[in-house]
């Protein structure tokens, strides 16, 4: 869990990493851990990097934590992927029809857009900030039963991916979190460590996710550093 806070510190201006001269799309994943409460803030902090484009995915239980009313970007959750191809076809009972949605998504629905692959050639970069435990679990495993982890499934391994573990002191500390943290960066995906604070539940120590600030300036540094392909 991450401690709730009402306001963001901010790097001095001598320490502010260079800005990127290009153009990028920058892919936010959201996952259900309280610090999903500074999405706005962070998307807010991102879209002040000039030719900067943002896009966010979100799990539902993530949802729990902030309003999608203030976040100024597309905001994409499951419902995007699956439910809105569903809704196209009708069918006068869900058990009798179970057969016939299978066979409509994989013919009538097969040359159809797909969103985590769509989403996956659009960015440049993703950052998956909270990645709560039970994300970190699936995604070392390489399970992949929601938008946001069929998109980290599919992703192109010579973009960057960035996440920012969050999660209580005792998760953290659970000898399982350890293995996952390092099966990702052997994927090749780069950590943003989490921090010590007090959490909303009380306790003190490892686990809350990095500031705000410190995430905008890894990405500006990722950025700024490679010679990425701009998808436009």
């Amino acid at each position: 869990m991450e401690p709730l806070t009402l306001t963001e510190p901010q790097p001095s201006p001598q320490n502010s990493l260079p800005t990127p001269q290009k153009k990028y799309n920058v892919l936010v994943g959201v996952t259900g851990s309280v610090a999903a409460l500074k999405l706005p803030i962070l998307v807010s902090e991102l879209l002040e990097i000039p030719g900067l484009k943002v896009r966010v995915v979100t799990t539902e239980r993530a949802k729990h934590f902030y309003n999608p009313q203030e976040i100024p970007v597309t905001l994409y959750s499951d419902t995007d992927e699956w439910q809105r191809r569903l809704a196209s076809h009708s069918c006068r009972s869900l058990a009798k029809c179970k057969l016939e949605r299978r066979r409509l998504l994989l013919w009538k629905g097969r040359t159809d857009p797909i969103l985590h692959i769509d989403l996956r050639r659009w960015a440049d970069l993703m950052l998956v900030a909270p990645l709560d435990a039970n994300t970190l679990a699936k995604i070392a495993n390489g399970i992949c039963d929601n938008l946001l982890t069929c998109v980290i499934r599919a992703w192109d391994m010579t973009k960057p991916l960035l996440f920012c573990p969050a999660m209580n002191t005792a998760m953290w500390e659970h000898p399982i979190t350890a293995l996952q943290v390092e099966q990702l960066k052997d994927f090749g995906y780069m950590e943003i460590p989490c921090v010590v604070k007090r959490l909303v539940c009380g306790d003190e120590g490892r686990g809350a996710m990095a500031e705000v600030w410190t995430i905008v300036e890894k990405v500006k540094v990722i950025l700024s550093e490679r010679d990425l392909p701009t998808q436009r």
